[in-house]
This record gives C-alpha cells, sequence and structure tokens, in this order.
C-alpha cells in the first residue's frame, strides 16, 4: 500500500478548509443556517474556540489520511471516490458524533442534516481531487472471452 501522506494532509487542510466556507458563507445563500463545526466542537471542549478550530481541522486531516487508505477501493475518478467517502463522515457525525454532543440525531433538522450532508460530500470530493489518482482495487464482475475456435 502506497499512502501518499504529505498529500494527505495537504488534501484534508484544502477540504476542510471548503466544507468550513461552504457552511459559513453558501449554506446562508441556500436559506439554510449558518453551519460553523468548530463552533459545534468549542462547546464540549469548554467554549475555546482555538480549541474547537484546531479539533475541527485535525479531523479532516485525519479523515483524510484514512482516505488515502480506503480510496483504491472506491470506484470512480478522484472526485467521486472523495464524495462517496464523504457519506461515511456526515453518517458518523449524524449517528455518533451529534448524540455524544448532545444533539439530536441528524442535527434534528432536515435542513441542517441537508447541510451537513452537502457540506461533507463536498469535503469528500475535494479531499478526493487534491489528493488525485490512486491505483484502483475496485474490482467489477469478471470479464469471459469467448474462446474463438479449436
Amino acid at each position: 500500500m502506497n499512502i501518499k501522506t504529505g498529500r494527505a494532509i495537504a488534501a484534508g487542510m484544502i477540504g476542510t478548509a471548503v466544507m468550513t466556507a461552504v457552511g459559513l458563507w453558501v449554506a446562508p445563500l441556500m436559506g439554510m443556517p449558518p453551519m460553523n463545526p468548530a463552533e459545534m466542537l468549542a462547546g464540549p471542549m469548554g467554549g475555546s474556540m482555538a480549541l474547537g478550530w484546531m479539533a475541527h481541522f485535525a479531523i479532516g486531516t485525519i479523515l483524510a489520511l484514512i482516505y488515502a487508505v480506503v480510496a483504491p477501493w472506491l470506484p470512480g475518478p478522484p472526485a467521486v471516490r472523495g464524495a462517496l467517502y464523504g457519506l461515511a463522515p456526515f453518517l458518523v457525525a449524524q449517528i455518533v458524533v451529534m448524540p455524544m454532543m448532545g444533539m439530536p440525531v441528524f442535527s434534528g433538522s432536515v435542513a441542517m442534516a441537508m447541510g451537513s450532508l452537502i457540506g461533507h460530500l463536498i469535503y469528500g470530493a475535494v479531499v478526493g481531487g487534491v489528493y488525485g489518482e490512486v491505483p484502483s482495487r475496485h474490482t467489477s464482475a469478471p470479464q469471459h472471452t469467448a474462446a474463438v475456435g479449436h
């Protein structure tokens, strides 16, 4: 397994920054509430926004390193692989992390859950695009060739 660690870290930082920008500034333009993951993380961490931001970017970087490991098994070009991967952190965040932070499953709101889904799909697509091509280990049905005369 050949993981490009530096590229994964860069992808995680860039993907997290883009996801954050979308949540803070684009979501309100689409009629959704602004979403600041660092602020949500800061609450359980004693209210420190600095810790919230550090945790947010650390999580994004760790998730990108995990992406580097699983990407060869995902189908499609890099951005598609990344977006598909983005579904996993979305589900973990909504089903496990939110309740651990005292919030309802799927953020208790269709609008918030959809905003989170969009953010995670964008994060994944950016991570996949920045990380780039990987050798595919995705297997499709075996190809059978017809034997032609003896």
